[in-house]
């Protein structure tokens, strides 16, 4: 029987759930979409390859925005499988239409809490790779408390990647990026793949709002670090 204990709230959200609007073709797809594509919260570990299928290297997402970015990586990478979280129904329904025109396979979406999904439902040393891009930066000093990527949350993150797993976080706000960089080189599991910022990997496509945001001669920083391999045994 599915565990249908409520989870714990124990963290600071790191979202605000907000009345937007919902259009006809989201509620639409919404409601069809999930039960095909949805993965319902169940405080139990998740049998990642009974939801797809088959054994592949798992990427997680979180805050998939309004879809179009995740759907195009894992059109672009079907030897992947991709699983999205997000909690706004406008970006679900919209990520579930992007699934459902473009035929894709080898991504899911669990609508619900990322830290509370990850901390539940994602078994350890498990993961290929995780990417957080563009989370809120709560720009205010008094909201930066409400940041997704803090010591306790980057140190459940990398506990969930396999050795060799990568976590690849990018925002466009520098004082962010500094953050970033600095609590992900806090973190023991984690070794840094550049010696500050890395370039942008080929497979995070560059959005319109990106694009345009550089053509204004905005930045982006992108970081991205690998989980350390497992240290030999003693004498080994």
């Amino acid at each position: 029987m599915t565990d249908q204990s409520p989870p714990r709230r124990d963290h600071i959200r790191s979202f605000v759930l907000r009345q937007g609007r919902v259009s006809a073709a989201q509620s639409r797809h919404h409601d069809e979409g999930m039960p095909k594509w949805g993965v319902p919260y169940s405080a139990a570990p998740l049998d990642l390859a009974g939801v797809f299928g088959r054994a592949a290297p798992r990427i997680l997402e979180i805050g998939c925005g309004m879809g179009e970015t995740t759907a195009t990586i894992a059109a672009a990478h079907p030897e992947n499988d991709y699983l999205g979280i997000e909690v706004h129904t406008p970006g679900v329904g919209s990520l579930l239409k992007e699934i459902a025109t473009r035929g894709l396979t080898n991504l899911r979406v669990v609508q619900h809490d990322a830290v509370e999904v990850v901390r539940d439902m994602i078994a350890p040393d498990t993961l290929a790779g995780i990417h957080v891009f563009f989370p809120d930066p709560w720009p205010k000093k008094r909201h930066h408390k409400r940041r997704l990527l803090q010591p306790p949350v980057v140190s459940l993150l990398a506990s969930r990647l396999a050795p060799g797993g990568y976590l690849h976080c990018a925002t466009d706000w520098e004082e962010y990026a500094r953050q970033m960089l600095e609590v992900l080189s806090g973190e023991p599991l984690l070794a840094n793949t550049a010696a500050d910022f890395a370039p942008r990997p080929d497979y995070r496509p560059q959005t319109k709002f990106e694009a345009r945001g550089l053509r204004l001669g905005h930045g982006v920083w992108d970081v991205v670090f690998r989980r350390r391999p497992e240290k030999s045994p003693a004498g080994g």
